[in-house]
């Protein structure tokens, strides 16, 4: 519901911005990056062309935006979703134009590309010489060779808005978000769908933790909505059965989204107005929020595999340049930048 509203916001001010659009070629700049940061997908407006790649270099805490831009002299294009990070290179998927960019991690410079695809959402890497992408108008999901940029083939999920992908065993679990309420199970081996799980409406994201549960979180719709209304959720799926263990139920009218998790598996982290923090093993949701809310606009998290440093993204008013703030395991402010228009993904590089 939230990326739907910000894109009727943008829809609503794009007549007073078209005319400052600058789509012409520009100058390439030579960068070479230890490999070691974090990259920050900004997904821009929705047909604004305006969508940009941030990086930023932990240790000197120094932040390069537009970096894919400034690097290749092409826009990146409408609205970049994520980033997945493969053998040595990172795969960019911009949805509303269709492609996945493949760039080096320290030159940002454009090394593939995968094209004519509807509108991806995310990378999944099965293997080497095997990838899925989720779509979230397609009602299949894309294979692909990494190796040669190529498709192989398709899953047939007869469903559109297929999401996230974590991986457990053989099986793909993906979560459909947009008018629906599944995690579809996906055999790699087969390439089709063997089972599905229901949960609430409209699950969000999907996460694996260190006992072998996933986890996802739904928005339940919004008051008016065809598919249904209903209080968000928190739930917990057993990977190796695939039942739903614990329902943890939010407030109507909360909006809560964006769950991750940190390194070892052990501790959840999910925006729900501030950005609240709970372990695997809780037996209820938690009662104050690890970072407060304070008037944001909290759009993208993102936790660091290796520190558990918590990155929070600002999306000030879909507009603007966004903000970006890194805080400490224990909740301590340690830096703070300006990236592009709407930060909605992290990518860590190690």
């Amino acid at each position: 519901m939230r990326r739907a509203f910000h894109t009727l916001l943008t829809v609503l001010a794009s007549a007073g911005i078209w005319s400052c659009m600058d789509y012409g070629p520009q100058p390439e700049e030579r960068f070479s990056e230890s490999g070691k940061g974090v990259f920050i997908v900004n997904e821009g407006n929705f047909n604004f062309g305006n969508a940009s790649l941030s990086y930023y270099d932990v240790a000197g805490m120094r932040v390069e935006n537009s970096v894919f831009s400034r690097a290749n002299g092409i826009s990146l294009g409408d609205v970049a979703q994520s980033m997945t990070v493969h053998d040595g290179r990172g795969y960019v998927a911009v949805n509303n134009s269709g492609v996945v960019f493949v760039i080096d991690l320290s030159t940002f410079r454009l090394v593939g590309m995968l094209e004519g695809l509807t509108s991806p959402r995310y990378v999944h890497f099965a293997s080497d010489t095997k990838a899925y992408v989720t779509d979230l108008y397609d009602t299949r999901i894309t294979i692909f060779d990494p190796t040669t940029m190529q498709v192989t083939g398709h899953v047939e999920t007869g469903r559109t808005s297929t999401e996230q992908m974590v991986q457990y065993d053989r099986y793909l679990f993906v979560n459909c978000w947009s008018y629906d309420n599944r995690i579809l199970v996906i055999d790699t081996e087969t390439d089709e769908v063997c089972d599905e799980i229901t949960v609430g409406i409209q699950p969000t994201s999907l996460v694996l933790d260190r006992n072998g549960k996933i986890w996802t979180i739904t928005d339940g719709g919004y008051e008016g909505s065809p598919y249904g209304y209903e209080a968000p959720a928190l739930y917990r799926i057993d990977a190796a059965t695939r039942k739903v263990e614990r329902e943890f139920l939010f407030v109507l009218g909360d909006a809560p989204s964006e769950i991750r998790i940190d390194g070892d598996g052990g501790t959840l982290y999910f925006i729900n107005g501030g950005v609240w923090r709970m372990s695997v093993d809780a037996d209820r949701l938690p009662d104050e929020p690890f970072i407060p809310g304070s008037g944001t606009i909290y759009y993208g998290l993102g936790v660091d595999p290796e520190t558990s440093e918590v990155y929070v993204a600002d999306a000030v008013d879909y507009m603007q340049s966004g903000v970006v703030m890194r805080y400490s395991p224990t909740g301590e402010l340690l830096d703070s930048f300006r990236v592009g228009v709407t930060p909605g993904d992290f990518c860590f590089v190690r």
